[in-house]
């Protein structure tokens, strides 16, 4: 009990300590690997069907990172944080599904059998999907991984802030994004040369309803 309790001790100080930081020390980097762990950390993020629908495209290099500031706005985050992390939801995923499932097969997760069948489920309801029920999908699942990307990131030392503000259309111009992915959010990670501003947050008697909406 008592490591449970530390356990959830650290959880809740990462959570309580998480902020939106935009003033980040620009002398700091980030290794490959450790961006590498922080991503593979944040993929523990569920997902429907567990297709993994994302996508992470790094941007550490800072020729690339002072082009990327006028299509974020002139956000100067984008300069100084160690990385950009660009999150694309793939609208075909389910292409994916067979190695996946094979996987978990190989795993021991599930049977050859029960394999078949969820992959012939998946394939064929996935068939039935427009690109709207689609994209859908992917934001939701999508905006998991983001978060747990942060989360993650924080529980390393690092701070984070996620940015829907950017130009979309000249972003996927500049690193020739194909149409299959689609542009979910950009998440600039590093050290804080300030501390991210604490924030109100509603009462939770003001947001949460049980058993039924009440007006």
């Amino acid at each position: 009990m008592e490591s449970q309790t530390k356990e959830l001790q650290s959880f809740l100080q990462v959570i309580k300590e998480r902020r939106s930081v935009r003033h980040y020390d620009p002398s700091v980097t980030i290794s490959e690997q450790e961006l590498k762990e922080i991503l593979a950390e944040a993929t523990l993020a569920p997902s429907a069907a567990n297709l993994q629908p994302w996508k992470f495209l790094v941007i550490t290099e800072q020729a690339l990172k002072e082009q990327l500031l006028p299509i974020a706005y002139n956000q100067q985050q984008v300069a100084d944080a160690s990385a950009v992390i660009a999150v694309l939801g793939d609208l075909q995923a389910h292409v994916q599904v067979d190695k996946i499932y094979s996987a978990s097969v190989e795993a021991g997760y599930m049977t050859e059998e029960t394999k078949q069948v969820l992959v012939g489920n998946i394939t064929a309801g996935f068939a039935t999907l427009d690109t709207t029920a689609r994209q859908n999908g992917v934001m939701t699942d999508c905006g998991l991984v983001s978060m747990q990307l942060m989360l993650a990131a924080k529980a390393r030392g690092y701070d984070t802030v996620p940015m829907a503000g950017y130009n979309a259309g000249k972003f996927r111009e500049m690193f020739a994004i194909p149409e299959r992915y689609a542009t979910v959010m950009l998440i600039a990670v590093g050290k804080a040369a300030q501390s991210g501003h604490p924030t109100f947050r509603l009462p939770t008697e003001d947001v949460t309803f049980w058993n039924g909406i009440a007006e």
